[in-house]
C-alpha cells in the first residue's frame, strides 16, 4: 500500500476507492462479503461471481477457473494490501478487513427502493387516473377541474421528492 493511497488520517483516498470500485469483480466480493458477514472460501467465491457473470447455476467451469484465477492473483491481493479485505492466500479464504466500513457509504445496495420513490409513483397514478375519470365523465368526478386534480397531484409529488432529497442531502453530510 503507497502513501498515497491514504490521507494524512489514515482514511483511503477517495480515488482509490473509486479504483477498487470500478472493477465489477472487486464489487461482487465486497458485496458478498458484506452480505454473509463472514469469511469465504475464495472458491466459494469464485463460484458466486461466475453464477453472476455467467448467468448459469452452476457456472461453466472455464467461467469459474476465470475468476478464481483473477480473485487469487489480482484482486484480492490488492483489496488486502489497502486492509479492505484480510487475504489469506494459503488457506484460501477472505473476510472483510479494517478499512472495508469506508466503503459503505459507496456500496448502495440498488435492489433497496425508496419508499419516497413509491410514494412518488403513487401519488403520480393517482392523479393521472383522477384527470382521466373526469375526462371520461365519471360522476361526480366530472365536476372537479382537471388543471385543480394536476395541481394538486404535482404540489404532492414536489413536497415528496423535496423531502427525500433533503433526507439524502442530510445523509450525506
Amino acid at each position: 500500500m503507497g502513501f498515497a493511497d491514504r490521507h494524512a488520517d489514515g482514511t483511503l483516498d477517495e480515488a482509490v476507492i473509486h479504483d477498487v470500485l470500478r472493477n465489477e469483480r472487486r464489487r461482487l466480493v465486497l458485496e458478498r462479503l458484506r452480505d454473509t458477514d463472514d469469511e469465504q472460501a475464495v472458491g466459494d467465491l469464485a463460484e458466486h461471481i461466475a453464477e453472476v457473470e455467467s448467468g448459469e447455476s452452476p457456472p461453466p467451469r472455464k467461467v469459474r477457473q476465470s475468476v478464481y484465477i483473477s480473485l487469487h492473483q489480482t484482486h484480492l491481493p490488492k483489496l488486502d494490501t489497502l486492509h479492505i479485505v484480510t487475504y489469506d492466500s494459503s488457506a484460501k479464504v477472505v473476510s472483510l478487513g479494517t478499512s472495508a466500513v469506508e466503503l459503505e457509504p459507496y456500496l448502495v445496495d440498488d435492489t433497496v427502493q425508496s419508499p419516497f420513490a413509491m410514494l412518488t409513483f403513487t401519488t403520480c397514478l393517482a392523479g393521472l387516473a383522477l384527470v382521466f375519470a373526469g375526462w371520461m365523465g365519471m360522476p361526480v368526478i366530472d365536476r372537479v377541474d382537471p388543471r385543480l386534480v394536476a395541481i394538486v397531484a404535482l404540489v404532492l409529488v414536489t413536497l415528496v421528492t423535496g423531502a427525500e432529497l433533503g433526507l439524502a442531502t442530510r445523509g450525506r453530510m
